[in-house]
């Protein structure tokens, strides 16, 4: 297939205590730091961001951690930072991002799974500083991997107001808020800074697992023609909730132009995060 960049990885190494141990034995993956770069290599995956899985009691692998795969990865591997709605949190994120500028490729906010909109000023110390340095924030939208998780509060539609408030900062929707595909659309048409990523939307099997992924690439196609381009959204795995097999054999199925479908699987991202 060519180049890729995977724009949506997770990985704690060897920590028994992170949340995502069940979407790994669902895909038949060992999910550690040695395998992830092995499916990478073995897919032509060129490099990758790391985002923090969420750990037993919902708390993001601190952002240092996170730093410290990067750095054990060979060059493959980039640190995206969570950030929590918490002043403290926050401060404390933005002054370790500080110290490893051209580094940190972006922020993750986990919206639905923090009862807190994209436009609380909680935030706004996080959006200066990504407005500033030019990084872009990624949310969590769509579908919550719990039963306790906020729709309303992950809705991609929520971030309407943000990119209407900060014009220069880099929005990025993650999971193309699925289901919400079309929404997430008209934000990317809309909105000049308003990205999405493809990631985690093919997890395990079951009865209507090929149907599913023809309706989820069919979707994802129309909102290209929707957005009158793919030049704004980014191939991602979500790694370990879906397979590198089962995220690119998606891309694969969009009904796009290969010059499209290249913009997709690393253009876009190589030129987005500077990778």
């Amino acid at each position: 297939m060519g180049k890729v960049i995977d724009a949506h990885v997770h990985c704690s190494d060897k920590r028994k205590d992170d949340g995502l141990r069940g979407y790994a034995r669902l895909n038949g993956l060992r999910y550690d730091l040695e395998e992830l770069l092995e499916k990478m290599l073995e897919h032509g995956v060129a490099g990758g961001l790391l985002l923090s899985p969420p750990m037993t009691g919902g708390a993001p692998l601190p952002n240092e951690e996170v730093l410290a795969l990067c750095e054990r990865s060979r060059g493959l591997l980039f640190p995206v930072f969570t950030v929590e709605p918490d002043k403290a949190a926050l401060r404390d994120a933005l002054r370790l991002a500080d110290g490893q500028r051209g580094v940190v490729k972006g922020f993750k906010v986990w919206l639905g799974y923090r009862r807190v909109y994209a436009s609380d000023p909680v935030y706004s110390p996080l959006y200066d500083y990504a407005e500033e340095h030019g990084l872009p924030v990624l949310f969590h939208t769509g579908d919550t991997a719990t039963s306790d998780g906020s729709l309303a509060h992950a809705h991609p539609l929520t971030l309407d107001e943000v990119a209407n408030r900060r014009p220069g900062l880099k929005v990025v929707i993650c999971h193309m808020g699925n289901p919400w595909v079309l929404d997430t659309a008209e934000l990317l048409y809309k909105h000049r800074n308003v990205f999405a990523d493809m990631s985690g939307l093919v997890v395990g099997g079951g009865a209507y697992a090929r149907e599913y992924s023809r309706t989820i690439a069919r979707r994802i196609s129309e909102a290209v023609y929707y957005a009158g381009g793919a030049d704004k959204i980014f191939f991602g795995t979500d790694y370990p909730v879906e397979t590198h097999e089962s995220g690119l054999a998606l891309a694969s199925m969009l009904k796009v132009a290969q010059a499209d479908r290249e913009r997709i699987l690393w253009r876009n991202a190589s030129r987005v995060f500077g990778i």
